[in-house]
């Protein structure tokens, strides 16, 4: 695949150059199309498909959100990040379902996380990883479904796998690795050891400051559920993406 085809609409001519700019030099960016207004972004829209659309909001005419209302509406709405440089629109902007929602001044790092969520959200990939996973064990080779897998552990340049059943398998493979690999299919980083699974998480738990996850354990004893700790760094990115991954789901 060619990679993600993305609509950007901003009536700047600077924001809307360098944001388009930003999204080019991505890898997983196979064509940007710019406008500035949303009027042609819905023009445009109607003409061509697109996997996503990175929108302002304050704009001459037709407002950013109002285009997403408009969007909402399509037979198969893209995913939508707002690019703005207010943040009292957030709330708003959630309720139309947005991906994500990024501030002005962006930085190149936060705008190829709005990426990664798009991808998460469905939006088709360029070169999605195998669903099977390679191990061994005792001498034989196993393939495992990386579904099942509830959570990563880093074990110095290796990674064990554990898997709903409670199997656990070591792969030769770095954690940052996979969390890079796998983070389009739902896999995110809690601790500067651990992986979760997101599809797996069936609670969040918060005490005295500290919090936690729990995976498995959704099918009552025939699952075993593990609880893991989440590191302060990584509380409250954790806490975001699964708010939108309810709201995704709601």
């Amino acid at each position: 695949m060619s990679g993600l085809r993305v609509l950007v609409v901003d009536d700047e001519r600077p924001a809307l150059d360098e944001l388009s700019y930003l999204l080019d030099a991505d890898e997983r960016v196979g064509e940007v199309i710019a406008c500035q207004s949303a009027t042609d972004g819905l023009r445009i829209l109607r003409e061509r498909e697109v996997d996503c659309v990175f929108l302002d909001i304050q704009m001459p005419g037709l407002t950013g959100l109002e285009l997403a209302e408009v969007l909402g509406r399509f037979r198969r709405p893209p995913p939508v990040v707002f690019v703005t440089a207010h943040e009292q629109h957030a709330v708003d902007a959630f309720d139309l379902h947005a991906v994500d929602y990024v501030l002005k001044p962006v930085r190149p790092e936060r705008l190829a996380e709005a990426v990664r969520r798009v991808l998460g959200a469905g939006a088709p990939q360029r070169d999605e990883p195998d669903s099977q996973i390679a191990v061994e064990r005792g001498g034989v080779t196993r393939f495992v479904d990386r579904g099942d897998i509830t959570h990563v552990e880093a074990q110095g340049d290796y990674a064990r796998l554990h898997t709903a059943s409670g199997e656990a398998y070591l792969v030769r493979v770095p954690l940052t690795t996979l969390e890079e690999e796998w983070a389009e299919a739902g896999f995110h980083r809690i601790h500067r050891s651990l992986l979760v699974a997101l599809a797996h998480v069936t609670e969040v738990r918060s005490d005295a400051g500290r919090t936690s996850v729990v995976v498995g354990g959704a099918t009552g004893d025939t699952e075993p559920s593990t609880e893991l700790p989440v590191s302060r760094r990584h509380t409250r990115a954790l806490r975001d993406v699964l708010v939108r991954r309810a709201r995704a789901g709601s």
